[in-house]
């Protein structure tokens, strides 16, 4: 019996520590049962339709990665004379091009790059002596991407179906200080519960990012179908019919129906012309208001909703300057947002300065920033807990 050209395979899908439940999260939605969830990634089983597919609808994630290979090997040598008897003859054009990447832990390896160049030897020599010619070779991500995960002597190779980081979404051109990547915006309004029944407004909006993806998941918009490029575009069992018919199935997610105001301001012009241009890029600046004010002067809707503010981490304000200013934060949420879902997202040195009891402190990483998304129960009426 032959093998089934597209068979399932072991998928990993990566992404920013701290993300993996929320990735977790978005595939069972999608119907899919994880064998195990970590900090970094979710692996799971499915073909290269999966794969996809994944591709364009994951919004926490970094890459999905194909298993292809496991190798046993205690130091690089071993690793190559591996990875050479490998079939990379099927996967990638004698006439193409390679890049490798790794994630290494082993007591032989004292230049993290040598092993990305040995791996690189393996894939090239193999596909020469096969076909009489090698792929070039180097650090491009937008071609076919190979990533090695190597810990003491086990070595599993994968294909990197993804390229590009998925939170490369392709519409934050202008980005503004200390941008919130697109995939840490994406699960942080997953954790505020944020469904786009109910009005959401950003002060202090930076970018834009946090406002455009929740304008995305608003609309129904997968995140993918804003790129034009994915790695296993480059492999030689690309099926761009099967691709073709993922990005319909994207695009019927689409829809038009009414959702609540979302509202970004900044006291900061050129952050908020900067968040304007790349919503216009993602194509839903007709979804949010965008406004130039200090966030205490920010208009809210009649209907209470999400209240999300991004606080400074204390890396360009001075100490007494942002200890005002998270002070303000507590006031304005006292005197001018009862009956809203309060939510405050900084680095852990400043989650205590709001002034305010947080009734949740949910942990995230923003780049090697150790953050805090807080939550304050704004009772109408009552006070603030």
């Amino acid at each position: 019996m032959s093998e089934p050209s597209d068979p399932p395979r072991l998928l990993r899908l990566t992404c920013p520590p701290t993300l993996g439940p929320y990735v977790e999260e978005e595939v069972r939605s999608l119907g899919f049962d994880p064998e195990s969830t970590d900090r970094t990634g979710v692996e799971i089983r499915g073909t290269m339709a999966d794969a996809m597919m994944l591709n364009l609808r994951l919004r926490t994630a970094l890459h999905v990665l194909q298993r292809f290979a496991d190798v046993r090997a205690r130091d690089a040598e071993a690793m190559y004379e591996g990875a050479v008897r490998l079939p990379w003859e099927r996967v990638i054009a004698s006439d193409g091009y390679v890049s490798v990447t790794s994630t290494v832990s082993n007591d032989t390896i004292t230049n993290s790059m040598f092993p990305n160049v040995r791996l690189k030897d393996a894939i090239v020599d193999r596909i020469n002596s096969v076909a009489g010619r090698r792929p070039d070779s180097g650090p491009r991500s937008d071609r076919a991407v190979v990533h090695m995960y190597w810990n003491d002597d086990r070595c599993r190779i994968y294909l990197d179906t993804s390229g590009r980081k998925l939170s490369d979404r392709g519409y934050r051109r202008i980005p503004t200080r200390a941008p919130m990547r697109e995939s840490l915006a994406a699960a942080v309004l997953m954790e505020t519960g944020y469904d786009a029944s109910q009005p959401l407004v950003i002060p202090m909006c930076g970018s834009g990012t946090i406002a455009i993806e929740a304008a995305l998941i608003a609309t129904g918009r997968v995140p993918g179908l804003l790129r034009g490029n994915f790695g296993f575009m480059h492999l030689l069992t690309f099926d761009e019919t099967a691709w073709g018919q993922a990005r319909l199935a994207a695009k019927k997610l689409r829809h038009a129906r009414p959702c609540p105001p979302i509202i970004a301001t900044d006291i900061d012009q050129e952050a908020v012309e900067a968040s304007r241009r790349n919503a216009i890029t993602a194509g839903v600046e007709h979804l949010i208001d965008f406004r130039v004010c200090d966030f205490a002067d920010t208009p809210l809707p009649d209907q209470p909703g999400i209240i999300l503010l991004h606080g400074e981490y204390g890396q360009r304000l001075g100490g007494d300057e942002l200890a005002g200013t998270y002070r303000r934060m507590g006031d304005f949420f006292k005197q001018s947002c009862p009956g809203w879902g309060g939510f405050v997202f900084t680095s852990r040195d400043w989650a205590t300065s709001v002034g305010l009891r947080a009734s949740r402190r949910v942990p995230f990483m923003n780049a090697d920033i150790d953050c805090r998304l807080l939550r304050y129960e704004l009772y109408e009426g009552k006070g603030v807990s």
